[in-house]
């Protein structure tokens, strides 16, 4: 099992003091999430509540992941960087192949692409992006984005995007793809096309039932036999027989806020480090 540490709604203060624990408490990695903007008027509801409003605040911290991705590298010796979840149809494939790829060469490697179609329309028209079919052309992205990281002379003429013959160097090979969503689409898109799934907030049963979805629609998928990465954050698990028994489910990665188990959430740097450093001595390192 490995054990991923969530940065969202973090302080861009504590991003790197934060990376830097989580490298040293021996964590596989840290999340990145993601949002351009945040309107002061959002008529769409947020998928992941019962009230359909978003979990955090106005004025809350959205950093570019991908600039704060390269940071957290120049800072860390092996913790890897994921995005849960980067909204990939907001952008254009080529430049966002351009920023990842960049990322994973310069990191050695460090680099995961956790993505979703996105939930609030509002964004989109602000950033002057297509919010119908976001879906069929996030996986179309997905196809791109692997090509042109393959390196060598490449084209694509699909449905949404065309270019001709070229390169785009430096080349980083293969970067992880996990996607992200709960309906049907979002399941056979992690399942058909990408690397992994990655989660909301689910209890452990809720997760028993996923994941072996997820199994199923991986093996009738292109990428069967092809190893498949279950990054879960998970309500309910709190002592190292609580992950054993996941990772018998077939979860891979537990993305959580470790000093939530140490006094609770706090935004106090001190105590998230020190969080950190506990969790990573009692549960991370042991279940390795």
């Amino acid at each position: 099992m490995k054990f991923v540490t969530s940065l969202a709604f973090a302080d861009p203060a504590q991003i790197l003091p934060l990376a830097r624990a989580c490298d040293a408490a021996g964590f596989d990695g840290v999340a990145l999430s993601d949002h351009v903007v945040h309107p002061e008027q959002i008529a769409t509801p947020y998928p992941y509540t019962p009230d359909g409003a978003p979990r955090w605040q106005p004025f809350t911290a959205w950093p570019d992941p991908w600039v704060t991705a390269g940071a957290i590298a120049a800072v860390t010796e092996r913790l890897r960087v994921v995005t849960s979840i980067f909204v990939l149809p907001l952008r254009h494939p080529v430049l966002v192949a351009k920023a990842v790829g960049t990322a994973a060469v310069l990191s050695g490697g460090r680099m995961a692409l956790g993505v979703g179609v996105g939930w609030m329309r509002e964004e989109f028209e602000i950033c002057g992006a297509t919010f119908a079919r976001r879906g069929a052309r996030t996986d179309e992205m997905i196809a791109v984005l692997r090509k042109l990281w393959a390196g060598g002379w490449i084209e694509h003429k699909g449905e949404f995007y065309e270019f001709p013959r070229l390169d785009m160097s430096p080349s980083p090979g293969d970067v992880p793809i996990y996607a992200g969503g709960l309906s049907d689409a979002a399941f056979r898109r992690a399942a058909w096309h990408c690397d992994g799934w990655i989660s909301d907030l689910h209890t452990t049963e809720e997760l028993r039932g996923i994941v072996a979805k997820l199994h199923e629609l991986r093996a009738d998928g292109p990428r069967a036999g092809k190893p498949f990465a279950v990054l879960a954050s998970v309500l309910d698990a709190v002592r190292p027989d609580d992950y054993r028994r996941l990772e018998a489910l077939g979860v891979t990665h537990i993305q959580t806020m470790p000093w939530v188990f140490y006094g609770g959430p706090t935004d106090d740097l001190a105590k998230r480090v020190e969080g950190i450093r506990r969790f990573g001595d009692e549960v991370a390192r042991p279940l390795a």
